[in-house]
């Protein structure tokens, strides 16, 4: 296999650092083990965010993502971790991860994490 699961997340410049625009990517392919018991807790990854000076990488973050498909973790302290290091990585003005699980025992499991840099104002919503 040519490609590893990686922990590094690697960003490329801004290309438009002047404007305030959303990026989205989805990510239904998240895998993880309940740390009780070991089974496979598949999730959609919905990201969004504002960058500031950078942008995540779209194969580093494949195979950052892929990196937890063998780690026990809690849905929600994952989560977390995974914004954590994407703030950490990338430095966004906004950045807000949803982690959608898929049902087990009967039970679904909705995270959402947000970060907002010191300083930073959304501009107003304009609809049309």
């Amino acid at each position: 296999m040519s490609t590893q699961p990686c922990k590094v997340l690697e960003v490329f410049d801004n290309p438009n650092p002047e404007r305030d625009y959303v990026i989205q990517i989805d990510m239904p392919e998240f895998t993880c083990l309940c740390p009780k018991t070991g089974q496979p807790d598949f999730a959609t990854l919905h990201l969004e965010y504002i960058a500031d000076k950078a942008c995540v990488e779209l194969k580093s973050l494949k195979m950052y993502i892929w990196s937890f498909r063998d780690e026990g973790a809690f849905h929600e302290a994952v989560t977390n971790q995974i914004l954590a290091d994407l703030v950490a990585a990338t430095n966004p003005r906004f950045m807000r991860l949803k982690a959608i699980f898929n049902v087990r025992g009967g039970v679904y499991t909705t995270v959402i994490a947000e970060h907002q840099q010191a300083g930073w104002v959304p501009k107003p919503i304009v609809s049309l």
